[in-house]
C-alpha cells in the first residue's frame, strides 16, 4: 500500500477502496472509481473527488500487486486489514505507518505526503502538467500548477538546452548542400 501511495499518487481513501478488479495488469492501470473513509465509526463509500480515473502502474509494482491480489476475489478490496475488512486510516497508521516512519527516521511524514512524492517523481521523470493532473485526479491543471509549480521550475535549464539542441539541428539541416545530379551518377 505504501508503494502504491508513493508511486501512483492516490489519496488514502482511494487506495483503501481499490478492489482486485481495479488492477488492470495488461494495460498497467489502476481504475480509481471508489473512495472509502471512516466517519463516526462507519466506513463510508463514495466516488473520488474527480469521479473515475485511470492511473499508470509502474513496472516495479507489478509483482507486489500480483502478490497482494493472490487468493482474493475480484470484488475484494486489494489492501485489507488483518480481519479482511477495508483499511481504516487511524488503525493503519498505528499498526503500519507510524513504525515504518520511525524506522526510516522520517518523523512528521504523513500518508498524504506520499501523494506529493509520487507527483515529484513523475515531474522529475519528465511528465507534463496534464499527465500529473490526470494521475492525481485534479479537476484542472491550474490546481496541479498551484501545488507543484516550483518543481517544474527546476527543469528550465533542461528545456533551454533542448531548445538549443533543436535550433542547432535545424540550422545544420539548412546548411547541408543538396545532392547534385553529378554526384548521384544519373544514367
Amino acid at each position: 500500500m505504501i508503494l502504491v501511495l508513493g508511486l501512483c499518487g492516490l489519496r488514502f481513501g482511494e487506495c483503501a477502496a481499490l478492489r482486485v478488479r481495479s488492477v488492470d495488469l495488461m494495460r498497467r492501470r489502476l481504475r480509481v472509481s471508489e473512495s472509502v473513509s471512516e466517519v463516526n465509526g462507519y466506513m463510508i463509500w463514495s466516488t473520488p473527488k474527480t469521479h473515475q480515473r485511470f492511473v499508470p502502474i509502474r513496472r516495479s509494482l507489478i509483482d507486489a500487486l500480483v502478490a497482494q491480489a493472490t487468493g482474493k476475489k475480484p470484488e475484494d478490496v486489494l489492501f485489507s486489514s488483518p480481519n479482511g475488512k477495508p483499511i481504516r486510516l487511524a488503525d493503519w497508521r498505528q499498526r503500519v505507518w507510524d513504525s515504518a516512519v520511525a524506522a526510516g527516521g522520517l518523523s512528521g511524514l504523513t500518508p498524504h505526503d506520499l501523494r506529493h512524492t509520487a507527483a515529484s517523481l513523475a515531474i522529475a521523470s519528465g511528465a507534463s502538467v496534464k499527465h500529473i493532473q490526470r494521475m492525481l485526479g485534479h479537476k484542472d491543471a491550474a490546481t496541479t500548477l498551484n501545488v507543484y509549480a516550483s518543481l517544474f521550475e527546476d527543469d528550465l535549464d533542461d528545456v533551454s538546452n533542448r531548445l538549443d539542441a533543436a535550433l542547432l539541428e535545424a540550422s545544420a539541416a539548412c546548411m547541408r548542400p543538396e545532392p547534385s545530379a553529378a554526384i548521384l551518377e544519373l544514367p
